[in-house]
């Protein structure tokens, strides 16, 4: 019988414990995949237990749904011995967008000079790290062509609770910042679900698409304990409804394959910024 694989997530909102008892009934009952979930309460303590050694006073975990930031965090620190493994369809094409009220002060990019632009959890990839990494690009300086107002209200989360992001919003309708940075899931739930009144914010910038969360296998899992997790994975299926409801809740239609290259933009920022020196 097939070792029991340990997998841990990151309990940031009450719906991931119904998500990951109906993934582990999956595994189990279909899969007949021996996996076990543990949540923890940040990815600093879900990398870490990733990272883990025998006898190290911690928890030792097999694979870890990680973040952007968690699984590059995790690459850098087993000097590329954690090993990606899949992701969600919706994982790929991410984008930071900036917002503004309509008709305000700030319409493009260059408005921001001399302004105040929100920023989301310091940790986020999508909300904070990479709008000054592609701001920078630019050539718009934080700190010297425009000042930025930080909502760290999920440290430790990454940015998932998206409670950052409603906070950067409320600030741009208030007047507080003049311009704020949200991933583009949380712009898209913005308009489709009417979350602020019809047309009171316009998207004035978006940034170079990038990728999301990521599963990723310690360095010394099995290859085939990895193989088996793949494959269960890529087997679950949309047009089945046992699998459709965890699928939808996790925010997926599909597992994919690992497509790496769109992880090189937050690799670069988080090494600029200090988010890859390791604790």
């Amino acid at each position: 019988m097939t070792r029991t694989i340990w997998l841990g997530a990151v309990a940031y909102d009450p719906k991931v414990v119904s998500i990951w008892e109906g993934m582990r009934r999956y595994f189990h009952e279909e899969a007949h995949l021996p996996v076990e979930v543990v949540l923890f309460q940040s990815y600093e303590a879900q990398v870490a237990a990733l990272l883990a050694l025998p006898g190290d006073a911690l928890p030792r975990i097999d694979i870890g749904w990680n973040t952007n930031l968690a699984f590059i965090q995790s690459e850098a620190w087993s000097d590329r011995r954690c090993r990606p493994i899949a992701m969600r369809d919706t994982d790929v094409g991410w984008m930071t967008k900036i917002v503004a009220v309509t008709g305000g002060s700030v319409s493009k990019l260059s408005d921001l000079r001399n302004r105040t632009l929100a920023l989301g959890s310091r940790d986020s990839g999508h909300a904070a790290i990479l709008p000054v990494y592609f701001l920078q690009r630019e050539g718009v300086v934080e700190g010297e062509d425009y000042q930025t107002l930080r909502f760290n209200s999920d440290v430790g989360k990454h940015g998932d609770t998206g409670t950052s992001e409603s906070e950067v919003v409320r600030a741009v309708l208030d007047g507080r910042a003049d311009a704020g940075a949200i991933g583009s899931p949380f712009w898209d739930a913005v308009r489709a679900q009417r979350l602020v009144p019809e047309g009171a914010l316009t998207e004035i910038w978006s940034s170079p698409p990038f990728n999301h969360c990521m599963f990723t296998a310690r360095s010394d899992l099995d290859p085939a304990l990895e193989q088996q997790f793949a494959k269960a994975l890529f087997a679950m299926s949309f047009d089945n409804p046992t699998h459709r409801s965890v699928l939808e809740a996790e925010g997926l239609r599909q597992w994919v394959a690992p497509q790496l290259e769109a992880y090189a933009s937050l690799r670069e920022a988080s090494a600029q910024q200090g988010f890859l020196e390791r604790p």
